[in-house]
């Protein structure tokens, strides 16, 4: 039975579970343009800050791998609906927030909610959409992820600026109430209920404990450790992980249920397809950071122009993903490599700009090279995405979606962490855009190594599987 027999409203369903993807990244960025002025009126230190913005990274790339697996048991529809209306509450408590540490404990629980909710959306366009029509789904999910993203910092500052009911930097949280409110009646009209698992899973309470005890060891200490100015326990902290991890791995291969199905990684789309995404993550999280900080720190632009300055990277990356998908179906994997090698050149070419103008460097010189990154980046995202969930069987679409969410967000969380460490320690104390325009040529090279690690990785991905092969897998999942 074809999909259009089974769901014919699914492309009706797919802005409904978008906009909650949309919500969780526009909430990932906004927090930096809102950060002076919460830590102004909540009179917030700087460690508690570094928790409103890296507590929510932490919850939300711990927890997709149990929520993956928990919509695979329990049902995407049921987890997607708890994830989207715990994101709404937790919204409004970050919004009423008194006291920093309300702030970051409501912060930490939305985190949380994201994760429930996330790997729903990929799970649903896994077995929801058959082989042929998936890469053009995915491709709206990929603009989604970016525009989520550019939209917090670029309309995180003008909602903040504009003085919206006077509610300065807690509209930025509100706001998202009533997006949440419209999105779960359009979800629960849409959602089918008669999706079904085919087998009852039992929860792995230990494989889950240890997955998100080895990210806490490993994420914490790097979203503390250039506050705590890189101290022992942040390393030994850190190294910890390592046999956390090892034991986690021994139990889930001896485990008949395990919360991460090692399985999956017999694919060798999976298998390469998920360090090739890691690497890119570094790369997106880390440089767009660096990227904010050169053109409001040292080009001195207002939290709403440095915003409005990565709106040709969003065009970009809206139009490569919408018309290269074709591209990307035909060439799998090696989409990934030539996304990966337009990313290189963009690199390159503001590293020498960097490096030639230095103090002289303009806004009209770096406006060219974020378009570039997005005719990367739009290729790039696209291609890993389908590539990596191209073999999945609709039955293990939430195990697999939880696994890849978590690696993309533990990965830009530590590129935003390694990135940023590199750049202010090159910055040093200097305040000038001579100091800046250096530190940032420091990044980009930095960088450029990780996009060529992801180009690499992609070229052991090789063609994607026949569609004939992928729409032959189990029946579609998840208990409504």
């Amino acid at each position: 039975m074809t999909s259009d027999q089974t769901y014919p409203r699914r492309w009706a369903m797919l802005p409904a579970v978008l906009a909650g993807l949309f919500m969780t990244r526009f909430d990932f960025n906004v927090v930096n343009v809102a950060a002076p002025s919460l830590q102004r009126d909540l009179h917030s230190g700087q460690a508690a800050l570094e928790m409103v913005v890296g507590g929510y990274a932490f919850t939300y790339a711990a927890g997709m791998i149990i929520g993956g697996r928990l919509g695979d048991q329990i049902g995407y529809r049921r987890m997607f609906l708890l994830g989207i209306t715990t994101f709404g509450a937790t919204s409004l408590l970050c919004g009423v927030a008194q006291t920093s540490g309300q702030l970051v404990a409501a912060r930490l629980l939305q985190g949380l909610a994201g994760a429930i909710l996330v790997p729903q959306i990929l799970a649903l366009i896994t077995a929801m959409f058959p082989a042929h029509e998936r890469p053009k789904a995915m491709s709206w999910f990929g603009v989604t992820l970016a525009i989520g993203a550019i939209a917090g910092q670029a309309l995180g500052g003008v909602l903040i600026q504009a003085g919206v009911f006077g509610l300065d930097w807690r509209v930025i949280f509100l706001i998202n109430v009533p997006v949440t409110i419209i999105t779960i009646l359009a979800s629960v009209r849409l959602l089918p209920h008669h999706l079904r698992t085919g087998r009852h899973h039992r929860f792995d309470v230990l494989g889950s404990l240890g997955i998100t005890g080895s990210l806490g060891l490993v994420l914490v200490p790097l979203i503390l450790g250039r506050e705590q100015h890189w101290a022992l326990w942040i390393f030994i902290t850190m190294a910890l992980a390592v046999p956390v991890f090892a034991a986690t791995m021994w139990w889930e291969r001896r485990s008949a249920e395990p919360v991460l199905d090692l399985r999956l990684f017999r694919s060798r789309a999976f298998a390469y397809g998920l360090p090739a995404n890691a690497t890119f993550m570094v790369f997106f999280g880390g440089f767009s950071l660096v990227m904010t900080l050169l053109l409001q720190g040292g080009l001195g632009l207002s939290a709403q122009a440095a915003g409005l300055a990565f709106l040709p990277l969003a065009v970009v990356f809206a139009a490569t993903s919408m018309l290269g998908r074709r591209l990307v179906t035909r060439l799998g994997g090696r989409a990934v490599t030539l996304g990966s090698l337009v990313i290189a050149a963009g690199l390159l070419v503001m590293i020498v700009e960097l490096h030639v103008e230095g103090g002289h460097i303009t806004v009209a010189l770096l406006l060219p090279i974020n378009a570039i990154l997005g005719l990367g980046e739009g290729l790039a995202v696209l291609a890993l995405i389908g590539s990596i969930l191209s073999n999945v069987a609709p039955a293990e679409a939430g195990s697999a979606a939880g696994v890849l969410t978590t690696a993309q967000n533990f990965a830009s969380a530590a590129g935003v962490a390694i990135l940023g460490s590199v750049f202010f320690a090159f910055l040093g104390s200097g305040t000038g855009l001579e100091a800046y325009t250096g530190s940032s040529e420091k990044v980009a090279a930095i960088a450029l190594v990780f996009v060529l690690g992801t180009a690499g990785l992609a070229a052991l991905i090789g063609r994607p599987e026949p569609a004939t092969r992928i729409s032959q897998a189990p029946a579609a999942t998840g208990r409504g």
